[in-house]
């Protein structure tokens, strides 16, 4: 019927509240994430391609594009 420990009136106790694994229950959630995912990580191999980039030209370099790679030509 009734959960007792709902109906118990003593005071707050952090102790009694049981831990429960948090769920992505939703498919909406769940391509969310794995929209998130997929942004945080080209980001991020974008944000290295920069620096490296950086890295090339600050050190004299030129920078050539290959199909799959950044090659730093040095004079």
């Amino acid at each position: 019927m009734s959960d007792p420990k709902k109906l118990n009136n003593e005071p707050f106790d952090e102790q009694s509240i049981e831990q429960q694994p948090i769920s992505i229950k939703s498919w909406g959630q769940k391509l969310l994430v794995a929209l998130l995912c997929i942004a945080s990580f080209y980001g991020g191999w974008k944000s290295y391609e920069s620096n490296m980039a950086n890295e090339c030209y600050a050190s004299g370099g030129q920078v050539i594009k290959g199909e799959r790679t950044i090659i730093c030509q040095l004079p």
